[in-house]
């Protein structure tokens, strides 16, 4: 069996201390928010990567009334697989009131 450092210097059985996808929506969501000072609206994607997680963050950048005119972002953030974040980049920005084709 492999073993993993944890963040104190011990070691964990590989695979100990993963996320479930609920804690890793909730993890990236978080710690964007932290970043951006801004609220996210919702996950809109959560992929399992080799190093951890990939999330698809939705944030309202600009608020505008009425609130379909409001400047949405995609965000994709990169989390290890204990939650901490990697990375993470703008995507797309877009009217809130915009449908995808």
């Amino acid at each position: 069996m492999t073993t993993a450092r944890t963040e104190d210097g011990g070691d964990t059985p590989d695979g100990a201390g993963d996320l479930s996808p609920l804690e890793a929506m909730r993890a990236a969501a978080r710690q964007l928010t932290e970043l951006l000072g801004a609220e996210p609206s919702s996950v809109s994607a959560l992929r399992s990567v080799e190093a951890g997680w990939s999330a698809d963050v939705e944030v309202v950048e600009i608020e505008r009334i009425p609130d379909t005119s409001s400047v949405m972002a995609s965000y994709r953030v990169q989390l290890d697989r204990q939650g901490r974040l990697l990375g993470y980049e703008r995507v797309r920005r877009y009217a809130r009131g915009q449908i995808d084709r």
